[in-house]
């Protein structure tokens, strides 16, 4: 286990090297773990990265940089940075956790990342663990829109929509899928001003909803970019099902759905000129 590389690609330098092996270690392996490092460094990142979004983003209310801070500081967030760092190689794992691939899970990684913080801070202090944060995060926050970062795709579509001045979308179940103790749901969101009809698939109702906004908030980009002022055709739902990339389309079947009015009158006029065909062979 090369602890000078993980050093180096920290950007610091242990004094304590036992500090450092503590942090590494899982509570499966030893006693002296790392959970107690790992609720001193939370604390530190939180508020590293709130003072770094303070500074940051001066025109953003509370509200929106408890947002950004929630995002940056979640499990995910921690996750890829740890992956960046290839934490994994230099974990201390017991054998009952590297039999069950504890040094692929999230949770680990991320604790992990967060009880180095805390041992950085107490091996030099506080400005040398916010200087390891900052470097983490300075490359994300250049990458990224406050405006945007941490919302949901619901809340996003419904933004959009109001600055356009066009009215909410409306999200119906249309369909479940499976049994019942792994339900898929399936479902429509339509703008109706817009022309936009798609379907997203998840495990929840709010999941599906979720996906069928995010679809519904790309189309509408795209529709507005092309005609500001005309809306779009609603695809057929085979085509936006394909689109959304949820259900493979499968050969067109009889639908057991009830015809339209429009449909019926079509049929009944198709009766009728082959009835009249059929009389008039016989004649």
């Amino acid at each position: 286990m090369n602890l000078q590389l993980l050093q180096t690609r920290l950007g610091y330098t242990f004094r304590d090297a036992g500090l450092l092996q503590q942090a590494l270690t899982h509570r499966s392996h030893s006693s002296l773990h790392n959970e107690r490092l790992e609720f001193l460094g939370d604390s530190i990142l939180n508020c590293v990265v709130a003072s770094v979004l303070y500074d940051r983003f001066t025109g953003l209310d509370e509200g929106d940089l408890s947002r950004l801070r929630a995002n940056l500081v979640k499990q995910q967030s921690l996750y890829e940075i740890a992956q960046k760092l290839e934490l994994s190689q230099f974990l201390r794992l017991g054998e009952g956790e590297l039999k069950s691939g504890g040094f692929r899970r999230p949770s680990i990684l991320a604790d992990t990342l967060e009880a180095l913080l805390g041992a950085i801070y107490l091996d030099s202090g506080f400005d040398a663990a916010r200087d390891v944060i900052r470097a983490f995060y300075i490359p994300i926050l250049d990458t990224v829109d406050p405006r945007t970062l941490g919302k949901d795709a619901k809340t996003l579509l419904q933004e959009f929509l109001q600055s356009k001045k066009i009215s909410l979308p409306t999200y119906n179940v249309v369909a479940t899928h499976g049994a019942a103790h792994s339900q898929e749901f399936e479902i429509e969101c339509l703008v109706p001003k817009l022309g936009i009809q798609v379907f997203g698939r998840g495990g929840s109702r709010r999941a599906g909803e979720q996906a069928a906004a995010r679809l519904a908030l790309e189309v509408a980009g795209q529709a507005l970019q092309k005609s500001p002022a005309a809306g779009r055709k609603a695809k057929p739902r085979a085509a936006q099902l394909k689109l959304a990339g949820i259900a493979t389309v499968q050969d067109t079947a009889p639908s057991d759905e009830p015809a339209t009015a429009e449909q019926s009158t079509k049929d009944a006029r198709g009766d009728a000129k082959q009835q009249k065909q059929a009389g008039s062979k016989s004649a």
